[in-house]
């Protein structure tokens, strides 16, 4: 049985879909979980909503893409809290288009987020990890890392965070933190709900288990991972997605 009994954690991104659903699993497990997003508004239902089954939450609203923001979303729960055991880089955005339709404020934009919003949070939370000797960092890449199309930006950011994971995992396993990238498949959240029937019937077809996931497919792997279980498990790209990666 996992426990995080006595852990702190971060998850941004998690006022909805598949950052909520990482939030209420680790908050089920015990955890004081730090709820980040840059949609105040949202992310205000989302900690009632939770409190209201008395898990222990707290919010934080944070634009990881901003350097300063994201500093302080950090700073803040561990002079709060005392501490930070576990972050969960969640947060992401998309702006799909064809690499020569694509404009700069569609490539820069997810860029930032994604992959500039991920280092923006490791960076301070790494550094009171190593000086702990403690911490879990789960960052949450995608299986359109190996390239998607009309994802190039997408792509490249997730696989950014590939990279990233791996180099924080070679960086700080000494000081025993460990790093991990999962890369989630077709999961159904509010974004996935708004697919045309035809599309969403496309990439059911291509998944080997015969659905799309759901947010507590890959929350439960990331609990796993936050947990003391997952001690000797780090540099790893785990892919969450009934087969899609296929």
């Amino acid at each position: 049985m996992i426990s995080l009994e006595d852990k702190v954690a971060v998850v941004t991104g998690s006022a909805q879909g598949l950052g909520n659903g990482i939030a209420e699993k680790l908050a089920s497990l015990n955890a004081h979980v730090i709820l980040s997003d840059i949609n105040s508004e949202r992310l205000e239902i989302a900690v009632s909503e939770l409190k209201e089954k008395e898990y222990s939450v707290d919010s934080f609203v944070a634009n990881v893409a901003n350097r300063d923001e994201a500093k302080n979303l950090i700073q803040n729960s561990i002079e709060t809290q005392g501490k930070l055991d576990i972050l969960v880089n969640n947060a992401g955005i998309n702006r799909d288009a064809m690499i020569h339709k694509m404009s700069p404020e569609q490539w820069d934009s997810v860029i930032e987020v994604n992959l500039t919003g991920v280092f923006n949070c490791l960076q301070p939370a790494a550094n009171h990890m190593k000086d702990r000797e403690s911490g879990r960092i789960i960052n949450i890449s995608s299986a359109s890392w190996q390239g998607n199309i009309g994802q190039g930006n997408y792509a490249a950011a997730k696989a950014g965070v590939v990279g990233l994971s791996k180099t924080t995992s070679r960086e700080l396993a000494k000081f025993n933190v460990t790093c991990n990238a999962i890369c989630p498949g077709f999961i159904e959240t509010d974004m996935t709900r708004g697919i045309p029937d035809k599309v969403w019937d496309k990439m059911v077809s291509k998944i080997p288990m015969g659905r799309a996931g759901k947010p507590e497919d890959v929350a439960n792997y990331i609990a796993f991972l936050a947990s003391d279980q997952a001690s000797y498990v780090t540099g790893e790209v785990i892919n969450v997605g009934g087969g899609f990666i296929l």
